[in-house]
């Protein structure tokens, strides 16, 4: 299983960042340590106290394929959560201006939270608001209407370069309004009013 990850998905998030708005998805992975699930707690890493939040919504792949088409790429997930996108963030700045990879910043053991998975059917995955709360304040509010690549595009462009595994999870991008976290914080998911992933920061 792998967690594939798209940046700079949302205009206003890349723009908060000082980023050019990408003409392709941006790409980058985690490996499984970095799974964090069933609410468990995450604990702020020893190699830094600069931890950022980013709310994404997650789809979970459901069979394999490799070049997939855009028109046939909802037949690859039937399942979706929300979920959390830690990062390092004066570490991944100090990458970045060396001009080397964000991994050390972005995949560290439980970087990736996810939260309680959903059918798809349910809901319009192209019209999805959701948002993060930080100890009862929203701070984060995204629909995934403003994404810059639509979630089957995504699948399209990801599987041109990475065959797609049963499993394999992919973030689909922050929208604005990232942040810090510390210790004694409370990190709430939420799909419309639906709680998907209740945890503290320790």
């Amino acid at each position: 299983m792998k967690i594939i990850c798209i940046g700079r998905n949302y205009r206003l998030h890349a723009l908060e960042l000082g980023n050019e708005i990408p003409e392709k998805p941006v790409i980058f992975c985690k490996p499984d340590t970095a799974i964090l699930k069933n609410n468990a707690p995450f604990y702020i890493p020893s190699f830094t106290n600069d931890i950022h939040h980013e709310i994404e919504v997650v789809i979970r792949i459901n069979k394999v394929g490799k070049t997939i088409q855009p028109q046939f790429a909802h037949k690859y997930y039937s399942e979706f959560t929300l979920g959390v996108d830690f990062t390092a963030r004066t570490l991944q700045n100090e990458l970045k201006i060396k001009g080397l990879p964000w991994e050390l910043a972005k995949a560290f053991d439980h970087s990736a939270v996810v939260g309680n998975f959903m059918k798809k059917e349910n809901f319009n995955l192209n019209v999805l608001d959701f948002k993060l709360l930080k100890n009862n304040e929203i701070v984060q509010t995204g629909n995934t209407n403003d994404m810059l690549f639509k979630i089957d595009e995504i699948i399209a462009f990801v599987s041109q370069y990475f065959t797609l595994k049963i499993g394999d999870l992919i973030f689909t991008g922050t929208p604005a309004g990232v942040g810090p976290v510390a210790i004694g914080d409370k990190l709430i998911g939420k799909l419309a009013d639906v709680e998907m992933f209740n945890f503290e920061v320790k």
